[in-house]
């Protein structure tokens, strides 16, 4: 956890504009709960900034969407039913990718505002393992051999360039906004 910590902290130096949105003493998701409902545990490095942050939205185009406290359950369920997913399989356009439940199958953990999806790809077991995977909205597919938190961190850092998003994806200096975990 330790380790995990300390790549959210080199998002943080990345994006310094994030650190106002950060919860103090953590924000109290029930990961077993929500594991429970999803059916597979899920990366450390993304519990440990889902437990920091609430829902992040970096340079008002990339959506972070992590689970909110007491909708633990909501959140595991969109994760298990990504109907445009399951829509591109059907349709054999996700280039041998498989929708989650399937064994290997990507789950989703961010957006775009121009409809760009990003994925762990659930194999090999160990879900700290699992790399990143994007659709771009234009068909491009992407894998990266890091977690969430290390490719935001190389996205914004621009070590990590990503095939297919616009071109001013990163912005310079993005502001970052959080998004409030009142459920309504």
């Amino acid at each position: 956890m330790a380790d995990d910590m300390l790549r959210v902290e080199e998002l943080e130096a990345v994006l310094p504009s994030m650190t106002r949105w950060r919860v103090p003493g953590g924000r109290g998701v029930d990961w077993a709960a929500l594991e429970v409902d999803l059916g597979s545990a899920l990366p450390s490095d993304f519990r440990s900034l889902a437990e920091a942050y609430p829902v992040l939205v970096f340079g008002g185009f990339l959506k972070v969407s992590v689970p909110r406290p007491g909708a633990e359950a909501l959140w595991a369920s969109e994760s298990r039913e990504d109907e445009i997913l399951q829509d591109l399989y059907e349709m054999g356009d996700t280039e041998g990718y498989v929708p989650f439940p399937q064994s290997g199958g990507l789950i989703s953990w961010a957006e775009s505002d121009s409809g760009d999806s990003f994925y762990w790809r659930t194999s090999p077991a160990d879900p700290d393992a699992w790399p990143v995977v994007v659709r771009g909205d234009n068909g491009d597919w992407s894998e990266f051999p890091v977690g969430a938190v290390e490719f935001l961190t190389g996205v914004y850092r621009r070590t990590i360039h990503v095939p297919g998003m616009p071109r001013d994806f990163p912005s310079d200096s993005p502001e970052v906004l959080g998004l409030s975990d009142r459920i309504d």
